[in-house]
């Protein structure tokens, strides 16, 4: 046997993942708008308020298509993206509604429930996202499970912002409100599928009626965005339940 030290062989370090800018910045940019929306709902500014969460979903929806378009989506990216939806998605909507509306039962006999329906809306979003975090590669991308979190942030923050514009004070609707939130929380965390719309351009055609609707859908909504915002929100999160009905329905109905 040899003696003879073994040569040196330098230790190669693992090289640290990339983390790229552009859709980083969209996801920076749609939590400080969510952050934004807390602090206009402090001051007592509802309707911008709403409207920064509204800001936020579009700028959540650009990440990540801009990741897929550049080749730049990284675990990093995705991990980063669920953190920015539970500030402008999970948090910016519970406190402007309790801020809005639902503080109003701290001078009635349910003080705790305003605070406590709201928290449930969030933690629900808290789900729901780890839930899809975990799903990521196993589940059909042309279906959600749940309600998307930026839709049911959304929703709420449209309710601000029309029955703002229409003078109408978040006390007089506390029950609306109150029971809006605590179903679009539970709506996240159901099993109700929702249409995902992933694959809408994924072909090379598109029926031309669908094509006219789109349009349709973006001049009605151009005419008076919070209401019709909220108008398809709401119609998008009817339809999850809607369609497992009917889906049960038809089992039913089928002959044996």
């Amino acid at each position: 046997m040899s003696n003879e030290p073994e040569p040196y062989k330098p230790v190669r370090r693992q090289r640290a993942r990339s983390i790229y800018l552009l859709p980083n910045l969209f996801t920076t940019a749609a939590m400080l708008a969510g952050f934004y929306s807390i602090v206009q709902a402090h001051a007592g500014d509802y309707r911008m308020g709403g409207i920064a969460i509204v800001i936020a979903a579009i700028l959540d929806g650009f990440d990540g298509r801009v990741a897929r378009m550049t080749n730049t989506a990284t675990p990093f990216g995705a991990e980063y993206d669920s953190m920015s939806d539970m500030v402008s998605f999970g948090m910016a909507p519970a406190y402007l509604m309790y801020a809005w509306s639902l503080s109003s039962l701290a001078t009635a006999q349910y003080a705790q429930l305003g605070w406590v329906v709201c928290f449930v809306f969030t933690a629900c979003c808290g789900l729901r996202l780890a839930r899809f975090n975990i799903a990521v590669g196993i589940a059909d991308k042309r279906f959600f499970q749940g309600l998307a979190c930026p839709t049911a942030g959304v929703i709420l923050a449209t309710l601000a912002w029309v029955c703002t514009d229409l003078g109408i004070d978040g006390p007089d609707v506390v029950i609306l409100v109150g029971i809006s939130t605590l179903v679009f929380g539970l709506l996240m965390v159901s099993n109700f599928a929702y249409y995902s719309f992933k694959d809408l351009g994924a072909r090379k055609r598109v029926p031309f009626a669908m094509l006219v609707g789109l349009l349709l859908i973006f001049f009605t909504t151009a005419i008076d965005p919070p209401k019709m915002i909220l108008i398809l929100g709401v119609a998008y999160a009817a339809s999850g339940p809607a369609w497992a009905g009917w889906s049960r329905y038809r089992k039913r109905a089928r002959p044996a």
